[in-house]
């Protein structure tokens, strides 16, 4: 079978992005072919594309997609040619109307979800319910500084803040953005251009600091959020939008207050395909309760990959990106 995905033979900036005709096989076993709906786009997209996590090339783009099973190969049983599924997987290749990949990677899509709501969310739902379940356990009376709270990652963890009584202190680039993070649940923004992030979230928690800093930023924040952290307080460092973070001193956590960091990547969880189902389980019971809604701020063609990612990178949309197949 022919299809339309996009691909890249060196790594770069956009225009390393090319729509090719493929043609896809039948799945080998343990996999599954499926006719994807839409997919989702990722700053791991960009970061695939540059090098800065490097693939065998040519390789195709994006880790996340929701469609419907086309063919099954032999041994796969927990799904069927028809079923509604959406997947995370640790293969880029999303970018794509149809594609082969290992079915442990899928999770059955909830007739109630749309495709295009779960192509939006598996990445950053994901990263959200990691971040606050997993890596350092957040609960009902702490305070968390989450960096970029108008992103496409973002707007779930305000969303997923609020539906677990946790205190969101967000960091955005404009008072437009400050205000969607606010109406999704922050329960209070910072506008970084505007005002000294860190002097403002001393003075929210009268000088006492946030339990938990989750920065998906990078270099420009690194060494501020550290400065927000109480003593004993958790550094999750999961992205690196503005750069990679300099080397660190090991010294600057023992005399910011025994701080700890953690630089989790959302990749080495779901290769465990029981955490997975448990991790998009509680996810899309969020998303079926109301209490996590995907904000996707603009929907583009497969054609547009280059675009999507242009504006992703800038940081010019509110919500997800989402590219129809």
């Amino acid at each position: 079978m022919e299809t339309k995905a996009i691909r890249q033979h060196e790594h770069g900036g956009v225009e390393v992005l090319q729509l090719e005709t493929l043609d896809v096989g039948a799945p080998g076993p343990g996999e599954v072919r499926i006719r994807q709906h839409a997919c989702g786009v990722n700053f791991i997209d960009i970061y695939h594309r540059q090098g800065l996590y490097p693939l065998p090339l040519p390789h195709g783009l994006g880790l996340e997609a929701a469609g419907v099973v086309d063919a099954v190969g032999d041994g796969v049983e927990h799904v069927s040619p028809g079923d509604r599924v959406a997947y995370v997987s640790t293969t880029p290749g999303a970018y794509a109307e149809l594609r082969n990949l290992p079915a442990s990677f899928l999770c059955p899509l909830p007739d109630d979800v749309s495709f295009e709501d779960a192509s939006s969310i598996m990445v950053q739902g994901l990263t959200v319910e990691l971040l606050f379940n997993r890596i350092s356990p957040v609960r009902a009376g702490d305070t968390v500084l989450f960096h970029a709270a108008a992103g496409g990652v973002g707007l779930v963890a305000c969303q997923w803040a609020r539906s677990e009584g946790v205190r969101l202190i967000g960091t955005a680039g404009s008072d437009e953005k400050c205000a969607q993070a606010l109406a999704l649940g922050a329960s209070e923004m910072v506008n970084y251009r505007r005002s000294d992030f860190v002097q403002e979230v001393k003075r929210l928690t009268d000088g006492e600091g946030v339990d938990v800093v989750m920065d998906g930023v990078g270099k420009d924040t690194f060494m501020g959020s550290l400065d927000c952290l109480r003593p004993l307080g958790t550094m999750i460092s999961f992205g690196n939008a503005s750069g990679m973070v300099p080397p660190l001193d090991i010294m600057e956590l023992a005399v910011r207050g025994s701080l700890k960091v953690t630089r989790p990547i959302l990749l080495k969880h779901i290769g465990d395909p029981d955490l997975l189902a448990q991790m998009s389980r509680i996810l899309f019971e969020k998303m079926r309760a109301g209490a996590v809604v995907p904000q996707i701020g603009l929907k583009l063609g497969l054609k547009d990959a280059a675009s999507a990612q242009e504006k992703l990178a800038a940081r010019s949309t509110m919500g997800s990106i989402v590219l129809t197949c």
